[in-house]
């Protein structure tokens, strides 16, 4: 059975974006965890942006996942591109990192939240 185009798009978006989020995850665990050197950091990161690296390149519709691929790619170039990269930088963005992380998780789950039309007629119920 031949797959079609769009299957085969579906696909690769699908794989994409799940390597996009493999990515954050990963880094959110590494940032959180105080044992993380800054060699095994850079290893690690390293090995996941070549991973996706070789993933076919997708538009990216979401603006969730346009600004986390923006925020990969400039942690990417902060950290394991600069040689003067050391613990003590290391450690002064750890914090900041996170909390950019968390920006785009809130970011990310915005959505899945009651709309505010829906909001109001809870909130109403008990006037009555």
């Amino acid at each position: 059975m031949a797959y079609t185009q769009k299957q085969i798009d579906k696909f690769n978006r699908q794989k994409y974006i799940s390597e996009l989020e493999k990515v954050s995850k990963n880094l959110f665990r590494m940032l959180r965890d105080d044992k993380v050197t800054v060699e095994s950091f850079t290893l690690k990161f390293d090995a996941l942006k070549k991973k996706f690296d070789e993933r076919i390149e997708i538009h990216l519709d979401s603006e969730y996942h346009q600004q986390l691929k923006a925020y990969i790619i400039r942690l990417h170039q902060q950290t394991c591109n600069n040689e003067a990269f050391s613990e003590k930088e290391f450690s002064d963005i750890r914090d900041a990192e996170m909390s950019n992380l968390n920006r785009l998780q809130k970011l990310k789950n915005g959505t899945s939240y009651k709309k505010d039309k829906h909001k109001t007629k809870s909130q109403n119920e008990d006037w009555g």
